[in-house]
């Protein structure tokens, strides 16, 4: 099996549209939430959400090419841009045939299925569809639009396993280069959900907080008060590399990624196991994979999407594995981004990555009364980041279905 490191970055969120943005305000705490500006919410349960704000796809994406692409797939293509930057890639000097794109999506172009829609139904019948109406839509095309951009022949799909996509398709992209099928991968996961069918749909679900008069603390993972997720956007890339490739390139390696655990829960159509059944066969796997114990984990970036169901599952699952560990730092990111759907494992996977690198917990904000069971088992790294030499890092994702990712990072060293 090939050894795989990490050799480059993006990141489009709502603390930032830059891997260095995004990691200040996650380390300093800064919560994402707004109120929403995409859309009328008045006749809407939940009114706010984290919106990635000052997005100028033009930076990245020719003028004329832009009116092809749905949100999705523009923050794809930026986050991208940013990663290939980062990892001082020349694909002129390269083998293209061995490098390839696994993406990942839950929505795809969401936004452009409700526009065009919309127009059809409230105008006189007669369809005018645009002509990119299927390509902007379809969940699979970032993917191939990575490549057209770059020219990459490589291996090329799109994992769909809700909000477990983007793990899935960073620990399908890490196989294909341990089999030794590609030299390069370029994976992650992108999603523009904020749209009314979503915020909608979400809401009939009960998924969603409607924590409107204080919106700002609404995601408190683990919190005893905790009433729902709150919905974010956003994409994060990562190139992925067989390390003899990426030491012959002599690229910057930032980390290594050394254990990847998929499975399901099996249980229900939203809910996860109540006893983590699922996660606690995911986590068990990466460590396997990656050869190491539960207690050489130093961090954990949990799923913890702050629903009363779901976060509980998720500390069950966590003491079974790891057991009482008061040393363990656990954080739950998405208290200050919001859920990222199917982009979510990317841009944990960068927390974690950038944690090892820096030496820093990012925290847990809003949290203030943890489930009194759990409250003295973990350090759960609540209002401020923390100091902290991380050798292994766990990156937790659980999507609709019962999808379990699990993926395992360690600081690189020859």
């Amino acid at each position: 099996m090939k050894r795989v490191v990490i050799t480059g970055l993006g990141a489009i969120t709502p603390l930032g549209n830059n891997v260095k943005s995004f990691w200040q305000s996650l380390i300093t705490g800064t919560s994402g939430a707004n109120l929403i500006t995409k859309f009328d919410t008045e006749n809407f349960k939940t009114k706010f959400a984290c919106e990635v704000n000052d997005f100028n796809p033009l930076a990245t994406i020719d003028k004329t090419e832009l009116r092809k692409y749905d949100l999705y797939t523009q923050y794809a293509l930026a986050s991208v841009h940013e990663a290939v930057a980062n990892a001082e890639i020349n694909f002129e000097k390269l083998n293209k045939d061995r490098i390839g794109v696994i993406w990942a999506s839950g929505d795809g172009g969401v936004s452009t299925f409700e526009e065009q829609l919309k127009e059809y139904y409230t105008g006189n019948g007669i369809p005018r569809f645009s002509p990119y109406f299927i390509p902007k839509r379809i969940i699979n095309i970032a993917s191939g639009i990575i490549s057209i951009k770059y020219g990459l022949r490589g291996v090329n799909f799109t994992t769909v396993a809700a909000c477990s996509g983007s793990n899935t398709s960073i620990i399908d992209a890490f196989n294909y280069i341990r089999w030794g099928k590609a030299d390069m991968m370029i994976t992650g996961g992108s999603e523009a959900s904020i749209t009314p069918s979503s915020i909608g749909g979400f809401n009939a679900a009960k998924a969603m907080s409607t924590n409107n008069d204080n919106y700002k603390h609404a995601s408190k993972p683990f919190d005893i008060d905790r009433d729902g997720f709150v919905l974010g956007e956003g994409a994060g890339a990562i190139i992925l590399e067989n390390y003899e490739h990426a030491i012959k390139r002599n690229a910057p390696i930032i980390a290594e990624i050394v254990g990847g655990g998929l499975a399901a829960d099996a249980y229900h159509i939203t809910g996860t196991h109540p006893e983590g059944a699922g996660a606690i066969l995911g986590m068990s796997l990466a460590l396997e994979e990656a050869e190491i114990t539960a207690n050489e984990i130093d961090y954990i970036n949990l799923h913890a999407t702050s629903t009363p169901t779901g976060d509980l599952s998720e500390l069950l699952a966590l003491d079974a594995v790891f057991g009482v560990r008061e040393t363990l730092s656990i954080s739950a990111t998405k208290s200050m981004t919001g859920h990222l759907l199917g982009a979510a494992g990317a841009i944990e996977a960068i927390a974690c990555i950038k944690a090892i690198e820096e030496g820093i917990v990012p925290p847990t904000i809003n949290t203030r009364n943890v489930e009194p069971e759990f409250a003295d088992k973990f350090d759960f790294t609540l209002g401020a980041s923390k100091s902290k030499t991380i050798n292994y890092a766990l990156s937790n994702t659980f999507g609709f279905g019962g999808h379990i990712g699990c993926s395992i990072f360690k600081k690189f060293s020859n």
